[in-house]
């Protein structure tokens, strides 16, 4: 994972840095998940420095951040971000990932559970 590769599927520690909370072959199968979910065909690809999203035309590129940008955990390339000349968008979790690549898909949300009785 240094360099910001995810193309490895093993999981780092040491006890200066804390352990990545995902593999990258978890991320993988849950990016590919994501996308079935949000009825969005692409694959999901491991490269030397991150991974490949392509869903129709459109590449993303998906990486970790380094150490020294903590408490940024990734860094998302979309093909908006690219045109513009900007560089990747900084995301400080999973969750904040699969959010902006679904709004960068433009996939619809989920209906939000509710639990609790009725009324």
């Amino acid at each position: 994972m240094a360099n910001g590769s995810i193309a490895g599927s093993r999981r780092t520690c040491s006890p200066h840095r804390i352990c990545d909370a995902v593999t990258d072959s978890e991320l993988r199968a849950l990016l590919l998940d994501c996308l079935a979910l949000w009825d969005r065909p692409g694959q999901v690809t491991a490269m030397a420095h991150g991974l490949e999203i392509i869903v129709g035309q459109e590449r993303f590129h998906l990486q970790r951040a380094p150490a020294e940008m903590r408490p940024v955990r990734w860094l998302l390339q979309t093909p908006k971000r690219r045109a513009a000349a900007r560089p990747p968008r900084a995301l400080p979790s999973v969750v904040a990932l699969l959010a902006a690549l679904r709004n960068a898909l433009g996939a619809e949300g989920g209906n939000g559970l509710r639990i609790g009785a009725p009324g």
